[in-house]
């Protein structure tokens, strides 16, 4: 299994090497960057599986540019704030961010939440053999789980980051059952998930927005 390459952007050099030295120490591969059109250089010419994105970057803000990102790709994406406010995490998931990580952190928690979504979104692996996963159809939209993709039924496919086609897969293979917040944060992101975690209700608003024509009387995902 070849070892996951994690993007650093953060514009503090030290930070960046604390924790290109934690990554490598865990087995990851790492690259670095001190700002979002460095980033896009090593997204650009790099195979990246994950991106450690720092809010509060000079120029673009690490927000603005996970929006960016959003609209070109599916990589799953970290936020770094120092930040604790809640709005101000949320603010990162509605962007696109698939996990936040309040500054400062510790190494072992950083490492286990890059896991938790890595986990959610695997790399493909050379040679190895799947069992065909399922397809679902619903309402004009096709989920394919062995792709990872979502689509219309007319073939047009929709952006979803990892967080948010795990939240979808959920929903659909539980349907009609009525899930909870905690059932949801328990089945996509387990041990990673805090007990006053929010970013489900970000998901499925980012969800809403991607499936539903009238959003404030949703047709698929109803609460």
């Amino acid at each position: 299994m070849s070892r996951p390459r994690i993007l650093v952007v953060d514009d503090d050099r030290e930070i960046r090497s604390l924790v290109a030295d934690a990554l490598a120490d865990a087995g990851m591969q790492v690259s670095a960057a001190g700002s979002t059109a460095a980033a896009e250089d090593r997204l650009a010419s790099q195979r990246i599986d994950l991106v450690l994105l720092d809010r509060m970057l000079p120029g673009e803000s690490g927000v603005d540019f996970c929006r960016r990102l959003r609209t070109t790709s599916s990589v799953p994406v970290i936020m770094l704030t120092a930040l604790g406010e809640e709005p101000d995490r949320v603010m990162g998931l509605e962007a696109g961010a698939d996990d936040y990580l309040g500054k400062p952190f510790t190494a072992r928690e950083l490492i286990a939440r890059i896991q938790a979504v890595l986990r959610r979104a695997p790399p493909a692996r050379p040679g190895e053999t799947h069992r065909l996963a399922p397809r679902y159809r619903f309402e004009g939209f096709v989920l394919d789980v062995e792709q990872r993709l979502l689509s219309r039924d007319d073939g047009a496919p929709i952006q979803l980051t990892s967080g948010e086609f795990a939240l979808l897969h959920t929903l659909v293979e539980h349907r009609p059952r009525v899930l909870s917040r905690d059932q949801l944060l328990d089945m996509t992101r387990g041990a990673s998930a805090g007990p006053f975690d929010r970013s489900i209700d970000a998901q499925i608003s980012r969800l809403r927005r991607k499936l539903e024509t009238e959003t404030r009387r949703p047709r698929f995902i109803k609460t």
